[in-house]
C-alpha cells in the first residue's frame, strides 16, 4: 500500500509502462525539463531522457497530430494537452484522423495513443481553460474515454490506457491533482469496467471525476438523514459499464446522474437515455440530472462556485426523489 497524489498516480502509470516499453514516450507543452503545466510528469525528462519526454510547439494540432502518426507507425504515444479546452484546435486530427484510421484501414494498423486532457472548474482559470468536454470525444465512435477520480484509477486506467492500441481520451480533473488516496495495486483496471465507491439501497449517485467526491459527501450526509446512497463512478466513459449501473438500479431503483459538465449536451444525458431505453423497467421514478449551469465557466470565484454542482445539490434532488 503506498500513499499517493492523483498527478504522481498519472506519472506513476506512465513511467511504468515507459519503463517497460521503449516505444511509450510522452510530449506536449513544457512536458520536459520544466515537468508540466502541472508539474505531473516532473523527473520523467531525467528519467527518460529528451526523446522519450519532448516539448513540443505551443500548437494543439501539431501535438495531436504528431501523436496520430506516431501510433501509426509503431510507437505508442501519450499527448498531453495543457488544458481540454485546447483540444478545440487539435479536433481535425483528432476526430477526421486518429478515431477514422483503423477503420479506415480495414484493422490492418493500430492506433494506440492516449491523449490526456486536464479539464475542469473550481481553480479560478476563467472561461478559457476551464471546461468539461468530455461529451465532445465520448460522441465520437473510435474513441475510448477515461475520467479517474482516485489515485488508484488513475493509475490502473493510464495502464490500460498505454496498453489499448485504440486512442484513448484521459480526462483528468486539474483540481484534483494535489489529492491524496491509497493506491495497493499496481494492476491495469480495464477499460468499461466501473466501481461502486460506496454502497448503498435506496438511491444510485452516478458521478464522474471530481463530482465523486462531492457525492460521496452527499452520501455521508445522507446516511445521518437516514437514506443510503450508493456512489457508482463509471471511471470509464466509453466504453460504458451498464452491467453495473443494472445492477446497482436493480438494488436502489432511483438515479440521479452529476457530472461537471453544462447539463445541455452533457455525458450524463447519455447515461440517462441509457438507463431509459435498457432499464426502465428497474426504475420507480425518472431519472435525475444535475450539471454545471448552461453557462461559461465564470472567473470571479462566488459565481464559479454557484456555477458548479455540489454535495448539496445532489442531497436536494435525492430527498425530492423520497
Amino acid at each position: 500500500m503506498k500513499t499517493m497524489t492523483y498527478g504522481e498516480a498519472i506519472r506513476e502509470g506512465m513511467s511504468i509502462r515507459m519503463r517497460e516499453d521503449p516505444n511509450v514516450l510522452l510530449f506536449g507543452e513544457d512536458v520536459g525539463a520544466f515537468g508540466g503545466c502541472f508539474g505531473v510528469s516532473a523527473g520523467m525528462f531525467n528519467e527518460f531522457g529528451g526523446k522519450r519526454v519532448r516539448d513540443t510547439p505551443i500548437s494543439e494540432g501539431a501535438i495531436i497530430g504528431m501523436a496520430v502518426g506516431a501510433a501509426a507507425t509503431g510507437l505508442r504515444p501519450i499527448a498531453e494537452l495543457m488544458f481540454i479546452d485546447f483540444l478545440t484546435v487539435g479536433m481535425d486530427q483528432l476526430v477526421n484522423q486518429a478515431a477514422k484510421m483503423r477503420y479506415m484501414f480495414g484493422g490492418k494498423i493500430s492506433m494506440p495513443m492516449v491523449v490526456r486532457l486536464p479539464a475542469g472548474a473550481g481553480v479560478g482559470a476563467a472561461a478559457q481553460h476551464s471546461q468539461s468536454l468530455e461529451a465532445w470525444v465520448t460522441h465520437v465512435p473510435g474513441l475510448k474515454v477515461v475520467y479517474p477520480s482516485t489515485p488508484q484509477d488513475a493509475l490502473g486506467l493510464m495502464l490500460s490506457a498505454i496498453d489499448d492500441d485504440n486512442p484513448v481520451m484521459f480526462v483528468e480533473h486539474k483540481a484534483m491533482y494535489a489529492m491524496k488516496g491509497e493506491v495497493t495495486s499496481f494492476d491495469p483496471i480495464p477499460l468499461g469496467k466501473g466501481d461502486i465507491k460506496h454502497e448503498g439501497k435506496d438511491v444510485t449517485i452516478i458521478a464522474t471525476g471530481k463530482m465523486v467526491h462531492e457525492a460521496l459527501a452527499a452520501a455521508k450526509k445522507l446516511e445521518g438523514d437516514g437514506i443510503s446512497a450508493e456512489v457508482l463512478d463509471p471511471r470509464s466513459l466509453y466504453p460504458l459499464d451498464t452491467d453495473l449501473i443494472a445492477q446497482s438500479l436493480g438494488k436502489t431503483h432511483r438515479a440521479v446522474i452529476v457530472t461537471e459538465e453544462n447539463k445541455r449536451g452533457g455525458y450524463g444525458g447519455e447515461i440517462s437515455a441509457t438507463i431509459g431505453e435498457q432499464m426502465f423497467d428497474l426504475l420507480d421514478m425518472p431519472v435525475v440530472r444535475l450539471g454545471a449551469l448552461n453557462s461559461p465557466v465564470p472567473f470571479a470565484p462566488v459565481l464559479e462556485q454557484a456555477y458548479l454542482p455540489n454535495a448539496q445539490d445532489i442531497i436536494l434532488a435525492v430527498n425530492q426523489m423520497q
